[in-house]
């Protein structure tokens, strides 16, 4: 029989590729750090279980212990049958923040200083997937109730779970739940040019680590087919995933288990994004002293080297640089923007050179009116946000989003493309009704891009209007409170539909 343990004794592990501060390539990392504290908070006892990077400073910054050494993890290879790892364990400090598990292998992590962008990913993500089962059966410390995996990389865990260890004696009670952040991302391969022959059903048996046939698998899939629940990270993006046109080639498969799908907005970290201690901006702030706002404006126009002007209305974009976010939009209109418009654009990000190289000719084009710097960096965001005005989200689709979220705390108003979690976060402004905080256009369209911006920059002029739309964003509340509860809602969901299904 499944019963659902009380809050205070509930025990979640999260299995993540990144978790922030100790590996992060994006905004997973964040959630990771965020979401599990958010739930500590709340009395559940959330962990986390992460591959050791060779970036990750075992014993100066960290001290981890090693708990389980000589971990054999099975490969499915006749030649190979088992990869070695140890697992080792961090408590921090404060007692908010989620205890850490790390899957240490030296060929698969300790030799590899980056978290994505090797040949071999997918044993690299295979490894931890069914290496945190090894670790759970044989471990005699700590056994979650529920296993929340996130996105393709851990979905190779929850087929695992569901077929090779279905039989455990120990584990048999354990929750699935599959969290996917990017249905966009399936594997290590583009699921958009696979062939019949490559083509994968979800449902075969999983082959060797080593095989021709393993990277071709579609982990997101499989998390999808035989995870007890599934969330996405926004309402509006878990009802978009249902259509062919933001569904990814899985939009048939999603209808079929439509039953176990829901969605809960990311939150935000208040204790990390907030102008009011925030040590990397210029000069702290709250809503109540807006007007220091214009000190980090001059504070971030003199890091882009651009002209030191406090009315000037300055707008931010911190994205990576891909198809998804919009940049598209930007590049189309921003040259005609500029030559008819007074306003300075700053853009922080790294990504393809489809990108970056018009950028580059654009500030040499405008070195008075643009600053870019082309790489990902996670300080100079706080400073961005501080000393803008407007940020930019003009996305093609967006699960999420969480910059806009941040910068708003800051006090900068937000203009967005009408999808995903930024439809759910962004009330368009009404002039008339003085309803609304931000600015909102809804076909991908260039023009529709081009007519939010002009009437953004329009209602600048204003002052008392815009400090009014800043005031208001500010006091915005997207903290993890609300989304840390509507997680254990989820758990216990996914908790009823595994007795349901024992019981038929």
């Amino acid at each position: 029989m499944v019963i659902f343990p009380t809050k205070k004794h509930l025990k979640v592990l999260f299995v993540s590729s990144e978790a922030a501060p100790y590996a992060q390539a994006g905004g997973l990392g964040q959630v990771m750090y965020s979401l599990p504290k958010a739930l500590r908070e709340i009395g559940v006892d959330a962990r986390i279980f992460i591959p050791k990077y060779g970036n990750i400073d075992a014993q100066k910054k960290y001290n981890l212990k090693t708990i389980y050494q000589h971990l054999e993890v099975p490969t499915g290879d006749e030649k190979t049958p088992s990869l070695i790892c140890n697992v080792k364990f961090f408590q921090p400090q404060n007692e908010k923040e989620a205890p850490v598990y790390f899957l240490e292998n030296m060929e698969y992590y300790e030799k590899r200083a980056n978290i994505y962008g090797y040949s071999d990913d997918s044993i690299r993500f295979g490894l931890l997937s069914r290496g945190v089962l090894e670790f759970l059966e044989k471990n005699s410390d700590w056994l979650p109730d529920v296993l929340n995996c996130l996105d393709w990389q851990t979905g190779y865990c929850v087929n695992f779970f569901k077929t090779k260890y279905q039989n455990s004696q120990k584990l048999k009670n354990l929750i699935v739940v599959f969290s996917i952040h990017n249905l966009h991302h399936q594997g290590t391969f583009d699921h958009r040019l696979v062939s019949e022959l490559d083509f994968d059903d979800g449902k075969s048996e999983i082959p060797s680590f080593f095989s021709e046939r393993f990277p071709k698998i579609n982990a997101m899939k499989r998390g999808i087919i035989y995870s007890d629940a599934i969330n996405t990270v926004s309402e509006t993006y878990s009802r978009e995933i249902l259509t062919p046109e933001y569904g990814e080639g899985l939009d048939k498969l999603l209808l079929e288990v439509k039953e176990k799908l829901f969605g809960i907005l990311n939150g935000i970290d208040y204790d990390f994004w907030n102008p009011k201690t925030d040590k990397l901006i210029y000069k702290n702030y709250t809503s109540l002293s807006i007007y220091k706002k214009k000190d980090n404006k001059i504070a971030l126009q003199k890091e882009f080297n651009l002209p030191l002007k406090k009315n000037i209305p300055v707008v931010s974009m911190v994205s990576r640089l891909d198809e998804q976010k919009g940049i598209d939009l930007v590049l189309e209109t921003i040259d005609h923007l500029l030559k008819e418009m007074s306003f300075q654009f700053i853009l922080v990000g790294g990504g393809s050179e489809r990108y970056t190289k018009p950028l580059l000719e654009l500030k040499e084009r405008y070195p008075k009116k643009i600053g870019v710097f082309l790489l990902p960096n996670f300080t100079l965001p706080h400073l961005v946000f501080a000393g803008s005005d407007i940020i930019l989200c003009p996305s093609r689709f967006e699960p999420c989003g969480v910059t806009h979220l941040q910068a708003m705390k800051y006090g900068t108003v937000p203009l967005v493309r009408k999808t995903g979690g930024l439809a759910d976060t962004v009330e368009n402004f009404n002039p008339t009704s003085g309803s609304g905080y931000g600015f909102v256009f809804e076909n991908y369209d260039r023009w529709c891009f081009f007519k939010e911006m002009v009437r953004a920059l329009e209602n600048f002029k204003y002052k008392k209007t815009w400090e009014g739309l800043q005031k208001r964003v500010m006091e915005l509340d997207f903290s993890w409170k609300e989304s840390a509860k509507k997680y254990l809602q989820l758990y216990k969901k996914a908790f009823e539909i595994k007795r349901v299904k024992r019981e038929k």
